[in-house]
């Protein structure tokens, strides 16, 4: 089993090594990783280029692919980076974000075994309504908490509550079919999410484990880009969902309120009381 981490990049200064070192230092080195940029120009991205990264292109194929192509946006660089994929599980680590500590892919290599989705028959033969998203928790760095991923996928959970992107390890045949959608400008991983879901069917597997060290504030938290989140959720919610479904939960996320919910899920004062009620009151039930 191998892992295909893609980490996209674009002027990203010293996050690009932090996120490069975080994952040279997992104890499971059985990955390969590629690095997509989309033109970066800023000196320290450019000298960790040239000092560093296209080094480890050369002298470690095996495990560093290094692509510079100008792209249409980060979904398309993730795109472009699939096409070069060679592993059996698709890992998404954004330039700031890092593991959450050494032993993270042996983890996730022991719980997907332990799952069985290693079988003795050809992973390639493997009908893609049989494959998995195996997903964990993320510590979110802004905060400074814990976030659990909601332990069950059913239709309000791919409403309102999917896990972290950087805390999803998908089946690289969930991607052959189709990638990201990059008519979505910032929710075309929920939409491939969704897609998965609802017409793959692929399965949902919860890992009790944190994998990464999210940084938060990125792309799709913009006030800008939060509003076109907004627009972009209610027409991907409509393509999948029953139109009754999609009005059901709209009254529910008004009636418990929301938008005062996320608040405080993003201030740092009161993010680890809210988790923490998540986790031990919500979840447990849940996962019952």
């Amino acid at each position: 089993m191998t892992f295909s981490i893609i980490v996209v990049c674009l002027n990203a200064g010293d996050k690009l090594r932090e996120t490069i070192d975080s994952i040279r230092s997992q104890t499971e080195q059985d990955y390969e990783v590629i690095v997509k940029d989309g033109g970066s120009t800023d000196e320290i991205t450019l000298k960790y280029f040239d000092d560093e990264l296209k080094n480890l292109a050369l002298y470690h194929s095996h495990q560093f692919c290094f692509v510079q192509k100008k792209d249409a946006g980060i979904y398309d660089a993730m795109n472009q980076a699939i096409s070069h994929v060679q592993g059996d599980y698709i890992f998404f680590l954004n330039c700031g974000d890092v593991f959450y500590d050494k032993n993270v892919l042996k983890r996730v290599r022991e719980r997907i075994r332990q799952f069985g989705a290693m079988r003795e028959t050809r992973r390639a033969d493997l009908p893609e309504t049989r494959r998995c998203i195996f997903y964990g928790d993320i510590y979110e760095r802004m905060t400074d908490t814990l976030v659990q991923s909601n332990p069950v996928i059913d239709d309000f959970a791919c409403y309102r509550n999917l896990p972290c992107h950087q805390a999803c390890f998908y089946d690289a045949g969930l991607f052959r079919t189709r990638g990201f959608d990059i008519s979505y400008d910032v929710r075309a991983d929920y939409e491939h999410f969704l897609w998965c879901y609802y017409k793959v069917h692929a399965k949902m597997v919860y890992m009790p484990m944190t994998v990464a060290r999210y940084e938060g504030g990125g792309f799709s938290e913009s006030r800008d880009n939060e509003r076109r989140s907004r627009r972009e959720h209610k027409d991907i919610t409509g393509k999948y969902m029953p139109a009754s479904k999609v009005r059901k939960y709209r009254l529910i996320m008004m009636l418990t309120l929301a938008p005062v919910r996320t608040w405080i899920a993003r201030n740092p004062v009161t993010a680890g009381i809210y988790q923490t009620i998540k986790r031990k009151v919500i979840y447990r039930n849940k996962s019952r």
